[in-house]
């Protein structure tokens, strides 16, 4: 056999290692990546598990956007401790938000299967079955946008959330950061901004009224007499006594 031969023999053998090495890495690198971001999310739920988050995805990106039109603007917010946010509270966002939160591991089955068979009907996302684990998920370190692929991170960290922390931390957590109207996150800033309260003084039906305002708390914050709102309002109010509490 000629050199040539052997020399264009081994440039083939060698490309060929090449381009196996390519593909590898092409299959590999995004699932080595995904996993990166996965212990990015874990690492920061295991440091939220003791210290207070000073911002969140939300926070930042409404933030963001209030700047784009008046530069000093600033959130409301104030960290409180589980300890001063009012029981009425707790019980109002739990009969409102998430009734199974003391028993379920972070994620309502039985609400996802729900919420599929709705968005179906309507060939959209328009509704995620989120329980307050996965709805904090999605506030620290993820975006509003409604997709499949958001909900299954979302379903990954609240799985994080529920391995690392307690249920009381969880809720405390929540109670702090959810968004309750157009620049307003935490408890103590909505006590403020709707009741010129503090978050350990709200009454049963002023607590019912924030928790019903969650699922969309900029639209009531301009609309705080509609119908619905009233209507809800009083059922929450009632059944809050039955809420289980961590």
């Amino acid at each position: 056999m000629s050199t040539a031969t052997i020399s264009m023999s081994s440039t083939k053998t060698a490309g060929k290692k090449g381009a196996r090495r390519w593909l590898k890495w092409l299959i590999l690198g995004p699932i080595l990546l995904v996993l990166l971001v996965q212990l990015y999310f874990f690492v920061m739920v295991c440091w939220y598990s003791v210290f207070n988050p000073g911002s969140t995805s939300f926070m930042r990106q409404q933030l963001s956007e209030l700047r784009e039109k008046n530069p000093k603007a600033q959130l409301k917010h104030e960290w409180v401790p589980y300890e001063r946010i009012s029981v009425n509270l707790k019980r109002a966002v739990v009969a409102s938000e998430d009734s199974r939160f003391a028993e379920h591991g972070g994620v309502d089955w039985e609400a996802l299967e729900k919420a599929y068979e709705r968005n179906n009907k309507r060939s959209k996302v328009v509704g995620g079955g989120s329980t307050i684990t996965q709805q904090l998920a999605k506030n620290l370190f993820l975006s509003g946008s409604r997709s499949y692929l958001r909900k299954g991170q979302e379903m990954i960290i609240a799985f994080m959330l529920e391995t690392v922390m307690s249920k009381r931390r969880i809720l405390e957590v929540y109670l702090n950061v959810v968004e309750y109207g157009r620049g307003v996150f935490g408890a103590e800033a909505a006590a403020r901004h709707y009741y010129r309260t503090s978050a350990a003084n709200l009454n049963a039906q002023q607590a019912a009224r924030l928790a019903v305002m969650l699922p969309n708390p900029r639209y009531y914050d301009k609309h705080r007499a509609t119908n619905y709102l009233v209507r809800r309002t009083a059922l929450i109010q009632r059944r809050m006594r039955f809420a289980d509490l961590p």
